[in-house]
């Protein structure tokens, strides 16, 4: 089937959980035909710059990000829910953005949150936990060799291929309802002085319907029901504390009846409307499956300030 985009802007490298380096990324981008490729990995900006070299180097528009994780505790959600941040090219270059950047972002991840995880699985889970499922305690060791930035992606690893839990046991272990769960992420408050400090971040709510996908799909993992989504936009459309430029629309977990919505909330909060793979791998979670149009695109250009070709780096 014919492509029917030309930009793929929600996509993950080795930087955070992805299976291709950002040069293999972007040259596989490029081999797909694509125009423009966004990176935004897990709270890091560590794969861009090398990303933005393989773009200039391959002819291809990279256009900056980062996919920023916020934690939830709330009546109706705990959880986490995924922020996308679209980074103008020059303000990658200000030191002192990334220091604040890092610095924030770091927080809802490394080694205290995996250690926290770790301690609450074996006390709900572990051999002598109050719901013995595993033969032996689960370590903080074990998941760090998986990468150095952790994600729930790497405690499922770990459960399955250490412990041998299926997919089930998996779920109950690390899932939003589990006893053990503590969200990863920072806390939204956390994010806003770094978003009013640099109001120039193109800000945008990552696949808001996947949590809604009727079925089995990587793509929604445990992402809450757009009905809990609906109820937290008020504070996503907060410009006191994080703020709205975007929804992403077009997106692997959306089927057409909750993209049709998207749109729709799109046009009735006065948003953009972008889309992406949200690339992890080369076969379960691939490159190339969803992105927007050259007028989509465009508009996000627009927000970043960027009217011309991204810069080489």
């Amino acid at each position: 089937m014919e492509r029917t985009f030309i930009a793929d802007l929600h996509n993950h490298t080795t930087a955070s959980d992805g299976e291709y380096s950002p040069t293999e990324l972007v040259n596989q981008a490029a081999a797909l035909g694509l125009q423009a490729l966004g990176v935004s990995d897990h709270d890091t900006l560590n794969g861009l710059d090398e990303a933005l070299a393989a773009g200039a180097a391959a002819g291809l528009r990279v256009v900056p990000g980062v996919e920023v994780s916020l934690r939830f505790k709330r009546p109706t959600f705990t959880g986490t829910l995924h922020y996308l941040l679209y980074i103008p090219y020059d303000l990658l270059g200000d030191p002192d953005f990334r220091r604040m950047a890092e610095s924030i972002f770091s927080q809802g991840r490394g080694g205290g949150l995996v250690r926290a995880r770790v301690a609450a699985i074996n006390a709900e889970f572990g051999p002598n936990g109050a719901t013995p499922l595993l033969t032996r305690d689960l370590t903080a060791e074990e998941i760090e060799a998986l990468a150095d930035n952790v994600t729930r992606r790497h405690f499922a690893v770990a459960l399955s291929t250490n412990h041998g839990l299926n997919k089930e046991q998996v779920n109950l272990l690390i899932g939003n309802d589990s006893r053990a769960y503590i969200p990863s992420g920072i806390d939204p408050a956390t994010l806003t002085p770094l978003l009013h400090a640099y109001p120039e971040l193109v800000r945008v709510f990552a696949h808001p319907a996947a949590g809604s996908y009727p079925g089995e799909s990587l793509y929604n993992e445990v992402l809450p029901p757009i009905e809990i989504v609906d109820g937290l936009m008020p504070e996503f459309l907060d410009d006191n504390l994080l703020g709205l430029d975007g929804l992403e629309v077009e997106y692997p977990g959306h089927v057409a009846e909750h993209r049709a919505l998207m749109a729709q909330w799109a046009e009735r909060y006065d948003l953009i409307q972008t889309g992406g793979s949200d690339c992890h791998d080369r076969v379960n979670r691939p490159l190339g499956v969803a992105g927007v149009n050259e007028e989509a695109l465009n508009a996000l250009l627009a927000l970043m300030g960027e009217a011309t070709p991204a810069p080489a780096r």
